[in-house]
């Protein structure tokens, strides 16, 4: 059962979700997400997904690829907090979870109940949208908890901000 939104009530604050990953369109999702929350009072959720390795390694190497997926992860991360504080004056949050990406959202959205919107940007290559475009707002869309905003992959920095 998913726990009902809060976001709006007395001692909360809505909470924008962006998913920070090393794919071309994942600045454009920061970006509206910062400029939006900016302009409605939102604050913003950057997270990082690490992929646990596919089977267990010997003699802790599983420990160490591990250890570096999280170190790139928080790198990513950290470069996505600069750039909300430089173009929304925001402090994100920062979360790093280790597990199957779409899954892991899932799981964010209801452990925080005042997480109001997720926001994801499309790629414009031939492989469509992207994998978390695709399983987010695809077959589960009549039934996630929440909006889901999909900023379109070719829109200039111009455009995003004309729309956020």
């Amino acid at each position: 059962m998913v726990k009902r939104r809060r976001s709006y009530e007395t001692g909360h604050r809505p909470k924008f979700l962006a998913v920070v990953d090393d794919s071309p369109e994942c600045a454009k999702a920061v970006r509206f997400a910062a400029r939006r929350c900016a302009r409605v009072g939102a604050t913003i959720v950057l997270l990082g997904v690490v992929t646990p390795p596919a089977e267990e390694n010997w003699l802790g190497v599983g420990e160490v690829m591990r250890a570096e997926a999280e170190a790139e992860a928080e790198a990513l991360i950290a470069a996505a907090a600069a750039t909300v504080r430089s173009l929304a004056g925001l402090e994100p949050e920062k979360v790093v979870r280790t597990g199957i990406k779409a899954d892991e959202v899932v799981k964010l959205i209801e452990a925080d109940e005042d997480i109001s919107l997720l926001v994801l940007a499309a790629g414009t290559g031939s492989n469509g949208p992207g994998p978390l475009v695709s399983a987010l707002a695809g077959k589960s869309a009549g039934t996630f908890p929440i909006p889901v905003a999909i900023v379109p992959g070719h829109l200039a920095d111009e455009e995003i901000d004309a729309l956020a």
